[in-house]
């Protein structure tokens, strides 16, 4: 049982070291919603999500205020909406983005996610109108976010949307020229991606969940390097079991938060996702725990074993903490959205090459990375397979979130402003990938899929 006193001990990291509950997501089946009429369907998918989220941010607010506990955003999370649309011939589905939009503007939330198709084996009409649409969609609206999932370790690689989303990113980009390429912020491409993700950009209520659900989100990059001040010089061994008590302290503490939303909420309890989420507030960076452990910077030789030790621990720590861990529950390292990241991009330490090596061992992938805006879709696409290859061949959930800002160079700065942050703009290989996107079809999946 998790009773009041242990919240009471994490008074001072709340206090000082910026940990919070990063989300409440809701995750709302829309699988009855689907209708031939895309109007009536539109008209379903605001009215499922104002009625059953209707309480969310209240509730939310609610713990905040009797437990003293932060709890930064209260988010939705719907079914991918290609497959809502299957019903329909509609070959736009904005709409439909619009009435996601609206409808958690209605109910106060801060973002909602589900815009999405899964397509690692091939297309439907729906999912081609869907990813068609999504520039469109991104930019007509505020708060939707959007995903594609092009690879799974038992599929392979679609190359076809691999390409596809190459150009996608970049009309994205175009759409939102005069916002920095703000779309692209809100925009992830996949490999394995998980259906009880409560972080946005890429959160969606898969197939496989309730009705509707309560998954929880909790960071606290600033607590862990915090503890590990006090094993400064120490082994490895000692510095992995202390982040391993730290993050099962702060999983603890998020265990409570779901639990007292889904009992108010009447909604069933997912999962807890401990994520190191960090900001570019200072003190709350993944990279400064990286760094605590020797490194002189993060991107210098030995920052992928640091990263690999950091996330093995905190999902250790929050195993033993909760017997219901999911979504991606690691380490993220947003370059945009940490700190301690954009100041080593800043002094040449970090380049794209190695945050390619660190993804590998790290919760999701490249994320939040501003690149040049004459960056050829190739490219763009060529990039997402890399991480995509990552992702299939050692059995993770990989990502990218790039963002080709517009009329920006190396060495320019785009601000979103928020937990956004603000990105340097990175330098990416000038040689071409063109014929290496051309080819298209699948990259067959890796034998260690085969475990029947």
């Amino acid at each position: 049982m998790i009773n009041n006193s242990e919240i009471l001990q994490t008074i001072e990291m709340i206090d000082q070291q910026h940990l919070d509950i990063r989300t409440v997501t809701m995750g709302i089946s829309l699988l009855d919603c689907a209708d031939p009429d895309i109007a009536a369907c539109r008209r379903k998918v605001y009215d499922k999500i104002c009625s059953r989220a209707e309480n969310l941010v209240r509730v939310c607010e609610d713990i905040e205020h009797e437990f003293g506990i932060p709890i930064v955003n209260k988010r939705i999370a719907v079914t991918p909406m290609a497959l809502v649309a299957a019903a329909s011939e509609a070959s736009d589905l904005t709409p439909l983005a619009k009435a996601m939009d609206e409808g958690a503007k209605a109910v106060g939330a801060s973002f909602i996610g589900g815009f999405s198709a899964l397509v690692s084996k091939g297309f439907t009409p729906a999912d081609r109108a869907l990813i068609a649409s999504i520039p469109e969609a991104l930019a007509s609206t505020d708060i939707v976010c959007s995903s594609v999932n092009v690879a799974t370790t038992r599929a392979g690689i679609n190359m076809d949307a691999v390409r596809l989303m190459g150009e996608t990113v970049k009309a994205a980009a175009e759409a939102t020229a005069d916002n920095g390429g703000m779309a692209c912020a809100k925009l992830v491409t996949f490999a394995n991606a998980v259906e009880d993700n409560p972080f946005m950009a890429g959160a969606f209520h898969g197939t496989g969940e309730p009705e509707t659900v309560i998954n929880v989100g909790v960071s606290g990059p600033g607590v862990v390097h915090n503890a590990l001040l006090a094993v400064k010089g120490r082994p490895f061994d000692e510095v992995a079991d202390t982040i391993k008590k730290t993050a099962f302290r702060i999983t603890r503490m998020g265990q409570l938060v779901a639990r007292e939303a889904s009992k108010r909420l009447g909604v069933p309890f997912g999962i807890v996702d401990l994520s190191l989420a960090p900001t570019a507030d200072i003190g709350d960076s993944v990279a400064d725990i990286l760094e605590e452990m020797g490194l002189e910077s993060v991107g210098t030789h030995g920052a992928t074993a640091a990263l690999a030790l950091l996330n093995d621990a905190v999902k250790k720590g929050g195993v033993m903490a909760s017997g219901h861990v999911g979504g991606l529950s690691g380490a993220f390292i947003p370059v945009s959205e940490d700190a301690g990241m954009i100041r080593a991009v800043a002094s040449g330490a970090l380049c794209i090459d190695q945050l390619t090596a660190m993804t590998s061992v790290c919760s999701v992938g490249l994320d939040m990375i501003a690149v040049p805006g004459d960056t050829p879709a190739a490219t763009i696409a060529a990039i997402i397979a890399d991480e995509a290859a990552i992702g299939v061949i050692n059995s993770k959930t990989t990502a990218v979130r790039l963002i080709p800002a517009p009329g920006k160079v190396v060495g320019d700065t785009i601000d979103f402003g928020g937990l956004l942050g603000s990105a340097p703009v990175m330098p990416v290989h000038k040689l071409g990938s063109d014929a290496f996107i051309a080819r298209g079809g699948r990259i067959p999946a890796p034998l260690g899929s085969l475990r029947n």
